[in-house]
């Protein structure tokens, strides 16, 4: 595949990945941006070059940063002798995502714990489609630590 190919392939990949962001519940502009700055082979881009490159307005391309920065998923630099900042992916440990995630998911199973225990029927047709899933977080809580451990013995 040359080069053109590529870069192709690569901007429709952004657009895929936008509109899965988008569904996700992110701002279109927002998931368009995190996807240019995944795929592309550059890792850095400056607030123009985006703007630039997803053909968005100034005012677009600032919400987005902003909230994508806000969510800390994406950061930027600057570089000695130049006033331009460079967004780019934020670079952190693995396992702070994974740990996000599992917060999440314990926030969840307590929720729906708590909704259940609220119930007139705890054991009507939406009480137990909830049991299920607590049960199945349960089930992944209970494995994330295993799951950590054997990834780090790999090493």
């Amino acid at each position: 595949m040359n080069t053109e190919e590529r870069i192709k392939k690569q901007k429709q990949l952004i657009e895929t990945m936008g509109q899965h962001y988008e569904k996700e519940g992110m701002q279109p502009v927002a998931g368009r941006t995190l996807a240019l700055l995944m795929v592309m082979d550059k890792e850095e881009f400056t607030f123009d070059e985006i703007v630039e490159e997803l053909q968005i307005s100034k005012s677009s391309a600032s919400v987005a940063l902003k909230l994508l920065q806000v969510k800390n998923i994406v950061e930027y630099k600057t570089h000695p002798g130049d006033r331009k900042r460079y967004f780019r992916i934020k670079r952190q440990e693995p396992f702070l995502l994974i740990d996000d995630f599992k917060q999440k998911l314990t926030r969840d199973k307590q929720i729906l714990e708590e909704i259940i225990e609220l119930k007139a029927d705890p054991n009507s047709e939406n009480s137990q489609f909830m049991k299920n899933l607590i049960s199945i977080m349960e089930f992944f809580l209970d494995h994330f630590e295993k799951l950590k451990e054997e990834f780090l013995k790999k090493d």
